[in-house]
């Protein structure tokens, strides 16, 4: 039989293609690059966390605001386990994450890593504890995430730098926001996730919020500097003995309003309020972690509007309630880990809306005892629908459409007189919105006073000369808001100090009814019923002057 010339190619062509399969087999191992096996690399736990080391152990904690982190040891102390949290991050956690971090990280990941190598220094090299007793009886829990952010991979830096700052073993687990407490490991845990330790959780999550809000509230206003910290302090103090104790918690509540009654205010002072929102880390620590940006600002004399930790709750569960609602009509076809396929997607649908109405009447219960009256936890639906049209609700890295959404409503509904937005230097969520979408929106909104600010650690003195230069024009809004309001109610400067020193709207708690975004304003349009003793004095003191 002949061969043709085709043959004799299609030949020649796989004698070509075998030589090169063999001299790459051949390179790669000469290289040592030739595997048997591949397998996917996989972060293990270095050790459990078992029942029998309960007693002995310290769980370490933090992250939050200070108050939150203050409420959640008590809370959990109450529940028996031996609970510690850390000192907000300061600079020298910053370093300490640089020296032992890989580099190109986020800055929440240096200052938070970095905080707790600190703390493991000091009872290594203050308090005399040998490595092989901080191995064995600390352990540090923090939280991941999913997206386009390197928060995911935080609990990997961890144990990188801890090994390399000569704690390796340490135990670091991990709290999913979607799923729970996640430790990877089997075996009999000694954290126990039943409904007393989410209830013990949420409970110190809302105070700390309620405490929060009264105090950036209250502070700008505060007569005697310091008095609002101070009752503050001794509100969280008998709300830790409360949770520790596990006691009932409502007289403790009346007791923290008696005293946040007691400072003195005097809200005729014009400021402007200033919104911060942006990455959730970098906009809820209160440290060197973003400059201490809260206490700038009043210092500047603004008052700041700070986001709620129970927001991002109602966020999450949000999340649920809208991708059930677009995947429920997929159920055969969606039969991954988070499927639906085999499940009741009404049901979850009536229990995600029953948790949100639970947890904002929850919130309100606890706030109304402690005197936070007329604030509202954010409509999730709403900043989804106004945000809907800038930012698609299915993209979920950093706040997702959050930022964009809050944005709108400030300007939109006069929540704010600025809006500032705060993301770690690098940050690919929050900063493909800060810098993206946020200018098409300031362009639709041009009343807008709105500020992307990012955090390295460094560099305080730049970002405070922004924010001090954009300040200046939410004065400027803030004082038009306080003069429009004098006009329409027919009232003066010295009328409004000389009434507000007798009526009930001098006091710390009262809240005016939202009408712009100064308080000041707000307070003017407050007064109803008012103008009939004002024109009655005026008349009084011209009928003297006739006698």
């Amino acid at each position: 039989m002949s061969v043709t010339m085709s043959d004799k190619q299609s030949q020649n062509g796989q004698f070509h293609e075998d030589e090169l399969v063999t001299f790459q087999a051949e390179l790669e191992k000469e290289l040592g690059l030739s595997q048997e096996k591949k397998e996917q690399w996989f972060d293990p736990v270095p050790r459990q966390f078992l029942a029998k080391d309960r007693a002995s152990t310290t769980i370490l904690f933090g992250g939050l605001t200070m108050a939150h982190d203050y409420l959640v040891e008590g809370a959990l102390s109450g529940l028996g386990y031996k609970v510690k949290h850390l000192d907000c991050p300061d600079t020298e956690s910053l370093r300490f994450g640089k020296e032992f971090g890989n580099r190109g990280q986020c800055n929440p990941t240096y200052f938070t890593v970095g905080n707790l190598i600190k703390y493991l220094h000091h009872l290594r090299d203050v308090e005399g504890k040998s490595k092989e007793e901080i191995v064995s009886n600390y352990l540090f829990v923090t939280s991941g995430s999913c997206g386009p952010c390197r928060f995911g991979t935080y609990v990997t830096e961890y144990r990188k730098a801890l090994r390399d700052a000569g704690f390796d073993g340490f135990r670091v687990l991990l709290f999913q926001q979607q799923s729970g407490l996640k430790q990877a490991t089997g075996g009999d845990s000694a954290l126990k996730l039943d409904s007393s330790f989410f209830i013990s959780f949420l409970k110190a999550v809302l105070l700390g919020d309620i405490l929060n809000a009264l105090g950036y509230r209250i502070r700008p206003y505060e007569v005697v500097p310091g008095s609002t910290d101070a009752a503050l302090e001794r509100c969280k103090r008998m709300l830790y003995d409360a949770l520790s104790r596990r006691k009932y918690l409502m007289p403790v509540l009346w007791k923290c309003q008696k005293e946040l009654q007691a400072v003195r205010v005097d809200r005729t002072r014009v400021k402007p309020k200033v919104s911060i929102i942006g990455e959730f880390w970098a906009m809820t620590t209160e440290g060197d972690g973003n400059y201490q940006l809260q206490r700038f600002l009043e210092n500047e004399g603004a008052e700041v509007d700070v986001q709620s930790v129970t927001a991002w709750i109602l966020y999450l569960i949000w999340e649920g309630r809208y991708d059930t609602m677009k995947r429920m009509y997929l159920r055969e076809a969606d039969s991954g880990r988070y499927g639906l396929k085999g499940k009741n997607p009404v049901m979850r649908l009536r229990l995600l809306k029953l948790a949100d109405r639970v947890i904002r009447v929850w919130f309100q219960t606890y706030a109304h005892a402690l005197g936070l009256y007329g604030y509202h936890l954010p409509d999730m639906d709403e900043i989804a629908r106004v945000a809907h049209r800038h930012y698609n609700n299915h993209l979920r890295g950093g706040e997702g459409h959050m930022e964009v959404g809050k944005l709108i409503l400030n300007v939109a509904k006069r929540k704010a007189n600025m809006t500032v937005s705060v993301k770690p230097f690098g940050c690919m969520p929050s900063s493909g919105v800060s810098d993206g979408v946020q200018s098409l929106i300031t362009e639709k909104y041009p009343d807008a006073i709105f500020l992307p600010i990012e955090t390295t650690g460094d560099g305080a003195i730049n970002v405070y000369s922004r924010v001090q230069m954009m300040l200046f024009k939410a004065k400027q809004a803030a004082q038009k808001e306080f003069d429009e309001a004098l006009a329409k109610k027919g009232v003066t400067v010295e009328q409004l100090r000389h009434l507000s020193g007798r009526a009930k709207i001098v006091r710390p708690l009262h809240a005016s009814r939202h009408v712009v975004a100064c308080t000041a304003a707000n307070l003017v349009y407050d007064i109803r019923g008012f103008g009939n003793v004002f024109s009655f004095r005026r008349s009084k003191q011209e009928m003297e002057g006739a006698h």
